[in-house]
């Protein structure tokens, strides 16, 4: 009987645990759904952070030649990685010259571009402006690029007579090319407004040239003068037969590498 009574019990015992399995799978299952839910809620509850249009370059692009329609696009990126002064119209930008190269995907902005604000950047002043001079050289205007400080000379008559420093200290915004086989190149340089209206006016229909400033390098180090030692005094007999100072006597001394030879 106490066998019959165990397996009546194992068996009363069983549906009651698969119930329970049953049933805290079922919550467990619930408890799931109603998290999910929630995340659910709080993303659409969230609101989405958009980007910020821009003006980017589509390919690497050259100083100083006009951009065209096709060089640039607008796209959106994050508002944190916006610089300051970007460009987000490209009507803003089309016909402009760049006062530098720009790689593809690079934002556009305000100093990038010819005009006040590069003046400004460039030659360190409030009131800076750009002045355009027209070289008197062609050749003279390969050797300088945006960012070069030049002095700006001009009133110079045949031979290079008579010239003088309009202005010293000019930055470089951009290298124009000539407009045709006829026209010499146009470098526009950033000057301080009382200097820039005085260039302008003094170099009006008139061509200049150019001094190109070089920076200053490091000071030479002075080379240590190097002192024969005891061994370089030492000469070889072939050497003594055939020098023709004479041979030094017993009472006199010769001094080399801090010893006495005598």
């Amino acid at each position: 009987m106490k066998l019959s009574g165990r397996r009546v019990g194992a068996r009363g015992r069983g549906p009651v645990g698969w119930r329970r399995a049953l049933l805290l799978r079922r919550l467990a299952a619930g408890g799931l759904v109603a998290l999910a839910g929630v995340v659910g809620g709080l993303g659409a509850a969230s609101p989405e952070v958009t980007g910020s249009p821009v003006v980017v370059a589509v390919r690497d692009l050259a100083p100083g030649i006009p951009l065209a329609p096709g060089d640039v696009a607008v796209v959106d990126r994050p508002p944190d990685t916006v610089p300051d002064g970007a460009v987000t119209a490209p009507d803003a930008v089309v016909g402009g010259h760049l006062v530098g190269g720009v790689r593809a995907g690079e934002v556009l902005t305000d100093v990038r571009l010819v005009g006040p604000d590069a003046a400004r950047a460039s030659a360190g002043a409030p009131d800076a402006a750009g002045v355009p001079l027209r070289l008197a050289d062609p050749a003279l205007a390969g050797l300088v690029r945006p960012g070069t400080q030049v002095d700006v000379v001009g009133g110079a008559r045949g031979g290079g007579e008579g010239g003088a420093i309009l202005a010293s200290g000019a930055r470089v915004l951009a290298v124009l090319p000539a407009e045709d086989r006829t026209s010499s190149p146009v470098v526009l340089v950033a000057l301080p407004g009382p200097v820039a209206a005085r260039v302008a006016a003094a170099t009006t229909g008139q061509e200049v040239t150019l001094t190109l400033r070089v920076r200053p390098g490091p000071p030479a180090r002075a080379t240590p003068r190097s002192f024969p030692g005891p061994r370089s005094c030492l000469t070889s007999p072939s050497r003594r037969r055939r020098s023709r100072r004479p041979r030094p006597t017993h009472r006199s001394r010769s001094w080399c590498g801090g010893r006495s030879a005598s």
